[in-house]
């Protein structure tokens, strides 16, 4: 397996992507170099085409093997960029498509340590009852750069749907009340079939191509500003953690499907119209569907606290911060206790008042 590592031209060490830069930086001597356009764009690919081809199940593929040019040691790993585990120089693999997916474009990191350790601080000073020790997630040193894999698809769907519409109407009842005889309007629905056909085109509907990561919290750090993309190069990687992928196309395009699934209902709900709407069933077909892989940045950090680890994910672009976090059991009981003590003082105060 063929790699890349990038020597600086001042002091021959390897030099690392720099967070909302163009550039290649050394980590030891600060000499940059820029990374000229390639002129190449980020493409779909028509799903079709790919079903057709002959390819093994990602799972079949055995980890990479990088030999560090640095200190000469080998390293295996399933990641795509990895770095060396006896010198820690940076390790980027040359994928091949006749071996997985290629990814075609990366969203490339703009949060550095410096940053990162600005959101997490203001991410920990924010959780309530939070015991003291979580201020140490802050300093970031622990956390580490990684690129997500995500899968995005498009589609022109064109559904048939079977449903009712409810309309509403208004009729009098009259009922006795303390032997009295009212009369009051109920509201009454009058239901009638339906049926038609909606169209709608997707774009860019995104899932995650890892199960390595929770999707719970991944799903949080959106949206993400796919038009800032830039077209796949592994200068981008260097430096960085990178995960392969290990959700199939097949897998998540039918994940896509099930997202579109909601958004195709309400259509349907849109066109039947009326007061309510009762969708029985729908049969949606899905034309020329394409698909890319993607490369999404997020810092990882772990916290360990009373045994437990906490994860804890920020977006590499808006620095947005999701994960878990621990409760203060000292913290809460003291809030408790003061509760008590104001509303004791204030039930005295009420009562010496009268």
């Amino acid at each position: 397996m063929s790699q890349t590592q990038y020597p600086c031209s001042n002091c021959g060490a390897n030099v690392e992507f720099a967070p909302g830069t163009t550039v290649l930086k050394c980590p030891y001597c600060g000499a940059e170099t820029p990374l000229a356009p390639t002129g190449r764009h980020i493409r779909e690919h028509s799903y079709a085409e790919f079903a057709g081809l002959p390819r093994k199940p990602i799972s079949a593929l055995a980890p990479h093997a990088f030999t560090c040019q640095g200190c000469g040691a080998v390293t295996q790993s399933d990641k795509i960029s990895d770095r060396c585990q006896f010198c820690g120089a940076p390790l980027v693999a040359d994928v091949s498509p006749a071996d997985q997916v290629v990814p075609e474009g990366v969203l490339p990191f703009v949060v550095d340590r410096s940053a990162l350790r600005e959101a997490l601080k203001g991410w920990a000073s924010s959780r309530w009852f939070a015991p003291n020790s979580l201020k140490k997630v802050t300093a970031a040193e622990s956390s580490h750069s990684t690129y997500l894999p995500h899968w995005t698809y498009d589609a022109r769907t064109v559904s048939n749907y079977w449903g009712e519409r409810g309309d509403h109407y208004w009729v009098s009842e009259t009922y006795t009340e303390n032997g009295e005889t009212k009369t009051r309007q109920v509201q009454k629905t009058r239901w009638r079939p339906a049926s038609g056909v909606v169209s709608r085109d997707f774009d860019d509907v995104l899932i995650t191509g890892t199960t390595r990561v929770t999707t719970q919290h991944l799903d949080k750090l959106e949206p993400w500003p796919l038009p800032e993309s830039e077209p796949y190069r592994p200068e981008y990687l260097a430096g960085h953690d990178t995960l392969r992928y290990d959700v199939e196309p097949e897998n998540g395009l039918e994940t896509a499907k099930a997202r579109m699934a909601p958004v195709i209902e309400q259509d349907c709900r849109d066109d039947i119209g009326g007061d309510e709407q009762r969708v029985q069933q729908v049969q949606t077909q899905y034309g020329d569907v394409t698909f890319k892989l993607m490369l999404l940045p997020v810092w990882i950090a772990c916290y360990l606290h009373a045994g437990h680890t906490y994860n804890i994910m920020v977006n590499g672009r808006t620095a947005e911060v999701v994960g878990e976090r621990p409760y203060s059991a000292a913290k809460i009981t003291l809030a408790i206790v003061a509760a008590l003590l104001l509303i004791t003082a204030i039930v005295v105060a009420i009562a010496m008042s009268k």
